[in-house]
Parts: C-alpha cells; sequence; structure tokens
C-alpha cells in the first residue's frame, strides 16, 4: 500500500485518500492541466479544487483525459468565500459541477466562513442558509460528502447547533508550528476530518533549516518531514506544487516519524 492510496473514512462510508495535491494559485490552462496530469500520473488520487481558484475546468480536463477511473479519483471543491445565500450556492454547484465535468462531487466545501475582503465578520445566519442546501446536495448524492474550510470553533458550533448534518471535513492552515489544537481537537473529537492546507506554510518551512536536522536522521528532504507530520496527527495534507519533482518529492511519505522527531515537531513554533 502507498500513503497515496491509504484513505480516511469520512460520511459514514466514504473512502477519502489520505493526500490531494491542492491547486491553489496554479492558473487555469496548461499549468494546472499540467500538474493536475503529473499528480495523477504519480499516484496522487485526491485532487483540490475551488471555484475561485478559476481551474475547475482544467483540472477536470486533465482528469478526464489521465486515463485513470474517475471512481478511484477523490474530487474536493468548493463554494466560493462571499456566497452566504441558499441560490447562491445552487448556482455556485452547478457551475462547478459542469466546470469540472466528472459527474458527481467527493466533497464540497464552503470555501471559508466569511468574505476574504471581511476576514472575522458575522455570517452565521448566510453559513447555515448555505448548509442547508449542502445537506440536500449530500442527501441527494450530488455530493458524496460535505465540509467547511477555514471554520473555527465558534463558527463550526453555531453552524452545528442549527443543522442536521455535522462537516465531514474542515480544511484549514495547518503545518508543523501552526496546528490549530483547539479547532483540530474539537473535529477530531467529532469525527470532522481535518484537512491541512499550506502544509509547507507556503515554502517557509522550508527556509531556515528548521527541520535540516531531524530529515537528515530519518533521510528525507524537510518538505517530506513537514509532510509526514501532518499525517502522524491524523491530518490530511495538501502539497502544491507546478514542478514535476516537487510533486514526485511530496508524494514519497511511505516512512514514519519516531516519537522523539514528533517531540520536535510539536516544540516547534510559528
Amino acid at each position: 500500500m502507498s500513503v497515496l492510496t491509504d484513505t480516511f473514512t469520512i460520511a459514514g462510508d466514504v473512502q477519502i485518500p489520505k493526500v490531494a495535491f491542492g491547486t491553489w494559485q496554479i492558473p487555469d490552462g496548461s499549468e494546472a492541466y499540467d500538474s493536475v496530469r503529473t499528480a495523477l500520473d504519480t499516484g496522487y488520487r485526491h485532487i483540490d479544487t475551488a471555484l475561485a481558484y478559476g481551474n475547475e475546468e482544467s483540472v477536470g480536463r486533465a482528469v478526464r483525459d489521465s486515463g485513470v477511473d474517475r471512481d478511484t479519483i477523490f474530487i474536493t471543491t468548493k463554494l466560493p468565500a462571499e456566497i452566504k445565500t441558499a441560490d447562491g450556492a445552487r448556482q455556485a454547484f452547478e457551475k462547478s459541477q459542469s466546470g469540472l465535468d466528472l459527474g458527481v462531487v467527493d466533497l464540497y466545501l464552503i470555501h471559508a466562513p466569511w468574505p476574504w475582503n471581511a476576514i472575522g465578520s458575522d455570517h452565521r445566519d448566510g453559513n447555515i442558509e448555505v448548509w442547508k442546501v449542502f445537506e440536500e446536495l449530500y442527501s441527494s448524492g450530488r455530493a458524496r460528502s460535505i465540509g467547511v474550510s477555514n471554520f473555527d470553533v465558534d463558527d463550526l458550533e453555531s453552524l452545528t447547533a442549527a443543522t442536521d448534518v455535522v462537516p465531514h471535513a474542515n480544511q484549514i492552515r495547518w503545518f508543523v508550528g501552526n496546528t490549530q489544537d483547539e479547532t483540530t481537537a474539537w473535529c477530531q473529537q467529532r469525527g470532522v476530518l481535518v484537512e491541512g492546507y499550506s502544509p509547507l506554510a507556503t515554502g517557509e518551512l522550508l527556509e531556515g533549516g528548521k527541520l535540516d536536522a531531524i530529515a537528515k536522521r530519518v533521510g528525507r528532504t524537510p518538505a517530506q518531514v513537514a509532510l509526514r507530520y501532518l499525517l502522524e496527527k491524523d491530518v490530511l495534507p495538501l502539497p502544491k506544487s507546478v514542478t514535476p519533482e516537487r510533486i514526485r518529492e511530496n508524494a514519497d511519505l511511505d516512512f514514519t516519524l519516531d516519537a522523539d522527531a514528533i517531540v520536535e515537531l510539536d516544540a516547534i513554533r510559528d
């Protein structure tokens, strides 16, 4: 078994591959297409995109052209953060599903609890309205699982108090030194899968040599140590790259970190 085909289980019986290939900031067109094709050729079976990324069409085309059985590929996409109405959510889902052209969406996420231009503002009522549409998509089978992104404990509690389906996943910024302990604990205690985006801190973790000694000791690269750390914590990493060598390096995670390494990594603070 490879870590790329190992899975977590969400939504009762949905198998979600433990490592996702992230496509944030990868432009639509050849860059998105080529990087997703490289990821699939490497063995990734979980591709993460979003309507806001503007690259769903290229992602979908890469999946269709890959020759890999669609049923073995897990596709995540997201509702734009500024959409907080039921009608807006339905229209955005239709747009994503049409753009991807891959049939059922495997995981559909609310991209954030507030619009990006008003971080921290209160949209609890809007999130509840949108989530009820997500529940419809889930119950109808158009989305195999549903979740949120960038939600903290307060966001999660207000949402779950007013709705029926507890989110199956919460995708948050999570990396060595920035482990969002309170949100992570809340989710894991309730069976909500935590997914970690920016697992290399957008490259910052690879600077300054913070991970070099551990990497040397275990015979791996700092990036591999950083990504493996998430898996050791039952957090799903979403590494992103457009460089074929990096895409392959980020997938080579079939090793474990010893207890000493975990203690050292736990002690690092952002």
